[in-house]
């Protein structure tokens, strides 16, 4: 019963997804084609509110859900392994159609391959799992 309210954000994730037509194969096209703005317009109103919402929370020094402090820690400059992971991850979101959140929700909206699609994220996450400690880091 303590995990009701992860269910409840989930739905609503999921609702916001669809109406906002994030999850739809379509969208995504558009966007890696250049031919749309919609999926821009949401990807940057998140890292906009991404943005305030760190600031609030080191400016104002606000607690999680367990009374813990918020750390945030400073991040590796080296620019080359995120180019690589962004070219990994935007090559999968291109090929399957979706990203990590709209994955889930287009298997609980129906679309069964979505299936598939997940079995193939976990397996990557996987494999990653196995060969972090030979990459750098």
């Amino acid at each position: 019963m303590k995990f009701i309210k992860f269910l409840v954000v989930g739905i609503l994730f999921g609702i916001v997804m669809t109406k906002s037509e994030a999850l739809s194969w379509y969208r995504i096209q558009e966007m890696f084609r250049f031919q749309a703005f919609h999926m821009y317009g949401i990807i940057g109103t998140a890292v906009t509110l991404g943005v305030i919402g760190v600031f609030l929370i080191k400016k104002f020094k606000i607690r999680d859900i367990s009374g813990s402090q918020i750390a945030f820690h400073p991040k590796d400059k080296s620019i080359f392994r995120y180019l690589i992971g962004g070219t990994i991850f935007g090559f999968g979101w291109a090929l399957s159609g979706a990203c990590p959140g709209p994955m889930v929700v287009n298997l609980g909206y129906g679309f069964l391959s979505f299936a598939i699609v997940i079995l193939f994220a976990m397996v990557g996450t996987f494999f990653y799992g196995i060969i972090k400690d030979y990459l750098p880091h």
